[in-house]
């Protein structure tokens, strides 16, 4: 009969054994570190959802780092401290150049995408407003956050929906999103960008204003033309979670994509096929940890538009999963053009700036220029 001691030697040997054997026929590295917002929000419940569900199925750790800033998020993924990023349109605004994206540190990045959840997002109304069109907004007051860029360029793609822009409405300016919303709430506007789980908005649809929902109906072509002329990662979405509607009364909005995982284009398509294919994979097993989460089901994640082109080592895994198109191939096609012709753009502006001895403070409206000359706008 065999000693204790020897037993024990024995179990440790084949449990590390197994352990090894385990690590060694994961697809993913034993450890990885990812970028998200701040914890608490959405983006970081749901990064932290996925990365417990990989834990699991193929023991890797995953640590989150949370930044409340753009630049935050992004930076340790350009500077290769994190391996991904999770972001919301602060991507489009890199892949752009735009905001602060559009200093001589930064410009256009060759970022790309894996996987991205649709949210949904419109103007909300009070129903004393009587505004029931995004035409009805004219002349109307509309709450303003200047530095929510964010949702300020989803609202510029709601204006062209209609042909309209932030001059055609009386401007009322406040600190942060949630004061604008609040306004509603208390009668000092009529009208603000908003997603529909935005806490503040259950309250105004139990107050005397009531809730109402801009409509962007799925069938005004022309309208949904404008708005993504203008603002090309919308698209129609009917909305069933969130404050004035269900699936009883969805809404009629624009979706947009958040969280979006994201890497640089020139990351390792081995990896970035692994990762995509072990998120799908694992669906089952993250897809109850709130109401928003089925979103991640591939068949909806994996499908344009983005806020940037999908990466190569994506595709491969989205091709497998059977979501990839011909239509989908056109939309990537396009994206990709579009990030290089700015990344041309930025590289002459930089050229002609430097040249001409244009200062620090006056780069960004001299390479807007260049950008809009670039896209055609």
């Amino acid at each position: 009969m065999m000693g204790k001691a020897r037993l024990a030697a024995v179990m440790a040997v084949a449990m590390m054994t197994g352990t090894a054997g385990a690590a060694a026929q994961s697809p993913l590295p034993d450890t990885m570190v990812w970028s998200a917002y701040d914890v608490g929000s959405t983006g970081y419940v749901e990064a932290s959802a996925i990365a417990d569900a990989l834990g699991k199925k193929y023991g890797t750790r995953v640590r989150l780092q949370p930044s409340g800033t753009s630049i935050g998020r992004l930076l340790p993924l350009k500077q290769k401290r994190v391996a991904y990023a999770w972001l919301a349109n602060e991507l489009f605004f890199a892949a752009e150049g735009l905001y602060e994206f559009g200093q001589p540190d930064w410009g256009p990045q060759d970022l790309r995408v894996m996987l991205g959840r649709t949210n949904g997002f419109s103007v909300v109304v009070t129903k004393t407003s009587g505004i029931q069109s995004v035409s009805d907004l004219k002349g109307k007051r509309f709450a303003f956050v200047p530095a929510n860029s964010s949702v300020n360029i989803k609202i510029d793609g709601i204006f062209a929906f209609a042909g309209l822009t932030w001059k055609d409405v009386q401007v009322v300016p406040f600190a942060s999103y949630a004061a604008s919303l609040k306004a509603l709430v208390e009668g000092k506007a009529d009208a603000a960008g908003a997603a529909p789980n935005a806490a503040v908005l259950y309250e105004l649809q139990s107050s005397p204003n009531g809730i109402g929902w801009v409509p962007l109906p799925p069938d005004n072509k022309a309208g949904w033309d404008a708005a993504q002329k203008a603002v090309p990662f919308l698209e129609p979405f009917r909305d069933t979670v969130g404050a004035g509607i269900s699936e009883a009364a969805p809404g009629q909005v624009m979706g947009y994509r958040y969280p979006m995982v994201t890497i640089y284009a020139d990351a390792s398509g081995d990896e970035v096929y692994n990762l995509t294919k072990a998120i799908i994979d694992t669906y089952d097993m993250y897809k109850d940890a709130n109401p928003v989460m089925s979103r991640w089901h591939v068949s909806k994640s994996g499908t344009p538009p983005m806020d940037a082109a999908f990466h190569d080592g994506a595709i491969r895994a989205l091709k497998e999963a059977g979501v990839w198109t011909a239509e989908t191939q056109a939309w990537q096609d396009k994206t990709l053009a579009r990030q290089k012709t700015l990344q041309a753009a930025w590289a002459k502006a930089t050229a002609d700036a430097k040249a001409q001895n244009v200062p620090a403070d006056g780069f960004a409206k001299f390479w807007d220029g260049y950008r809009q000359k670039a896209l055609g706008l």
